[in-house]
């Protein structure tokens, strides 16, 4: 998944183009980049503005659309109405979402966007956009009014087709987001970090550009990218001499976790091993108690075609079946934290047993009728009761009344289980 950022370039990297090069990354996705104008700042003030030759920026352009497939494009500094102009006209057939990020002001009060600029924003940025990100601030400006709602609802006559105000309101602790989409309004809030900041907007609205290229509901892109937001201001750190600058931890285990499932999508034909329920892939802490401890997938990897799509996040407390598995078989083994499901097929056991892989398995048909009607309980039992003295690679059973056979693959970590998932040659 590509998605491209047209905007300023920030030597600190706190915002502009580098910002969102760092915020794609940490989703998982490839970042273009065509710079509009480059700025000499850092975490105290901006000291000079140049802006990019019209033929530059017509170039940088071409070669992007020219050669790469764009998934969603996010817009940020534009600076003046020959840049504005540019990418009216490059940008009115493209077919992808569009994010604009209204870059007016600096958070350390430099102008970004010249003021006889932005009556041709007005006509010719914000009717490409299919959100458009405003703070309280720039939502001002472009509208002349002061109400959340009236405002947004200026800004979307203008041609936007959703208006997201960040920081709309604030109080007890708690920030909220006001949304306006095409058919309905709504607020989004989440905890309230009081850190002057460099990035946060950009942050937003890239990760924004993320989930609209994944195909995710405007409501769910806004929870999502309030979260990174919220854990980019919480990590921020205060490098320079100014304000700090937002920052966003990607733990080794979300690493791990994350270049493994990209492993396992790119495997030739790896769609038929997914079973009617999905896959998840899961990674834990050492010595998990409860799922909360597990990192999965939110929404599971999903069959679409030929293809398979992750559909969601990775989190702590994404897989609720796969995610208890790997915490019955960590009780005994506990070097065990890893696990991937996949459809039942005999061929995969066999190939698993000619491998000398530890090959285990469960009657689900045996199962008490107690433990049957409580949520979850299943794989907890199942597993428990086909353990020994070796920990398992692979634990399978052939289902039940209205129950999907299953195989579960275990390892000490998912690059330990993609080497298993390349012995047992699972999709040829």
């Amino acid at each position: 998944m590509n998605i491209l950022s047209i905007g300023g370039s920030d030597p600190s990297a706190g915002a502009g183009i580098q910002s969102d090069i760092k915020t794609f990354s940490n989703h998982n996705v490839y970042g273009f980049t065509v710079v509009t104008a480059i700025t000499s700042q850092n975490t105290k003030n901006v000291t000079s503005i140049e802006p990019v030759s019209t033929k530059s920026l017509k170039t940088q352009l071409d070669s992007i659309l020219s050669d790469f497939q764009v998934d969603a494009i996010k817009i940020g500094m534009v600076y003046n109405s020959q840049i504005i102009k540019v990418i009216n006209s490059k940008l009115q057939r493209v077919k992808v979402p569009i994010i604009v990020d209204p870059i007016i002001k600096s958070t350390t009060g430099a102008i970004l966007l010249k003021k006889n600029a932005q009556r041709d924003y007005k006509k010719m940025i914000i009717p490409l956009a299919d959100i458009i990100t405003p703070n309280r601030y720039e939502a001002k400006v472009l509208s002349g009014l002061s109400n959340a709602s009236k405002s947004a609802k200026k800004i979307q006559s203008i041609g936007a087709k959703c208006v997201i105000i960040t920081g709309a309101t604030s109080s007890n602790g708690k920030i909220s987001d006001f949304v306006l989409e095409e058919k309905k309004e709504y607020v989004i809030s989440g905890k309230k970090i009081p850190i002057k900041n460099h990035g946060s907007g950009c942050n937003y609205s890239a990760s924004i550009a993320v989930s609209l290229a994944k195909g995710k509901t405007i409501q769910n892109a806004v929870k999502i990218a309030k979260n990174y937001v919220y854990q980019s201001i919480k990590h921020s750190k205060k490098i320079g001499k100014g304000v700090n600058i937002t920052h966003k931890n990607i733990s080794s285990e979300v690493k791990e976790l994350s270049d493994s499932i990209n492993y396992f999508k790119q495997i030739k034909n790896i769609y038929k091993v997914i079973p009617e329920c999905q896959t998840n892939f899961v990674f834990a802490k050492k010595n998990p108690k409860s799922v909360m401890d597990v990192l999965g997938i939110s929404g599971r990897l999903v069959k679409s075609g030929k293809e398979v799509l992750t559909a969601g996040e990775i989190v702590y407390g994404g897989s609720q079946h796969v995610g208890t598995a790997v915490i019955q078989v960590s009780k005994k083994f506990p070097e065990i934290r890893s696990s991937l499901n996949i459809k039942y097929d005999p061929k995969i056991i066999s190939n698993a047993k000619k491998s000398n892989f530890t090959v285990l398995n469960y009657d689900r048909s045996k199962e008490p009728k107690k433990l049957k009607q409580k949520e979850n309980s299943s794989i907890s039992w199942g597993i428990s009761n086909c353990l020994n003295s070796k920990p398992p690679d692979i634990i399978y059973h052939k289902g039940d009344i209205g129950k999907e056979p299953m195989i579960l693959i275990f390892g000490n970590k998912p690059s330990e289980i993609m080497q298993k998932v390349s012995k047992l040659r699972l999709a040829h």
